[in-house]
Order: C-alpha cells, then structure tokens, then sequence
C-alpha cells in the first residue's frame, strides 16, 4: 500500500450519521475478485441521484471524506475500505466508527481522523465554500486555509503503518531476517518435523 504522511484537497461534506458498509458498496459488488473498480459501485445509491455529493464536480476526486457518528458500522466486509480508496478517498474525518471498519481503513491505506462533532461541523462548513482542508499525519492535524487547526490522536503502531505504507504483507516481510535465523534453528533443533516435506 501507499504511504500517508500528508493528505491535502477538497473534502466531500458527507455528513451522514450511521453509514454501514451496505451504503458504501452494495453486496452485489462483492462477487469481485479484484479491488480495480470498486469505487464504481461505491455509495452506489447515493449516486443514483444526479445532483449528488459524490459526482458533483466540484467534489469529484476529492481525497477526503467527511462523515457522520458511526461511520462504517454493520458487515465486516474489506470491501467498504477498498471502495472507497478507488473512489480516491486517503482520509475519512467523523466523530466515531466501527472498529473494524477502522482496521480495514488502516490495513489498506486510508487514515481514519476521529474528531468531535464541533469540530466536523466547521470542516463540513469549509468543505461546503469549496475550500481545501489539510491533514499532517506527522503532526497529526487537520488545518484549514482560515487557521483553525484540530489535533487528533491515533494509535502509534496504526501511524508508524500508514506513514511507511506497510499492510500486513509488508510488516511480516520486515521480520524476514529474524523469522529466516528462527526456521534455521528450528530444522537443527527439530528437524524431524520436516520429514516427510519437500522444501
């Protein structure tokens, strides 16, 4: 996945409480097998309409989303996440989540901001003018060209992930040195456990 360390441009004033992984891409794109074009299908009916949020073009290709309490909630489905990153969304900004819908955001490159409702109201104010909002992973701030400023907090093993671009693949390929030493010594010390294996 792509690193994140800054995540600048116009944000989607979305604003909706309670959005569940079926709004965010129907079931029937889940028959898939690929990521590639799953921002077609992303919040699909809200996109039926024609004057909506997501295909206006002042909106269109903007890399951040501001949403609602709860963003994310029902299914577990990875799809959600992947969605919307082909939708070209790198950053969602809402009061809370699901948990695992912020796993997957996490794991797939797209940096979920939790801030308070106070402060979403005036980026959703901004994001309405048509000015552009500003993310520092690094400091961990959203700033906008009128000076307000809004700090957030994020665990730091998620950080330290998006700022260096590593899923799980990559955090596993990290430890190949000590998990290479680990399989060397495992074969002397019990290498009956490979009978019968061809390497």
């Amino acid at each position: 996945m792509d690193a994140i360390s800054r995540v600048s441009g116009r944000a989607i004033p979305f604003g909706a409480k309670n959005v569940d992984t079926d709004i965010i891409i129907p079931a029937k794109w889940l028959k898939v097998i690929t990521r590639d074009g799953l921002g077609e299908g992303a919040f699909e009916s809200i996109r039926e309409a024609p004057d909506n949020i997501f295909d206006s073009p002042e909106n269109k290709g903007a890399p951040i989303l501001i949403a609602g309490d709860n963003f994310g909630c029902g299914s577990s489905r990875e799809h959600a996440a992947w969605a919307i990153l082909d939708l070209g969304i790198h950053a969602v900004i809402a009061p809370s989540y699901s948990d695992i819908f912020s796993g997957n955001a996490v794991k797939n490159g797209i940096l979920p901001i939790v801030l308070p409702q106070d402060a979403i109201d005036r980026l959703m104010e901004v994001a309405r003018e048509g000015h552009d909002i500003d993310i520092d992973l690094d400091t961990q701030t959203v700033t906008t060209p009128f000076q307000d400023r809004f700090a957030f907090e994020i665990d730091p093993f998620r950080k330290h992930c998006l700022l260096n671009g590593l899923d799980e693949v990559a955090l596993t390929l990290e430890r190949q040195i000590a998990i290479g030493q680990y399989e060397t010594r495992r074969n002397a010390a019990q290498g009956w456990l490979n009978a019968g294996t061809q390497v």
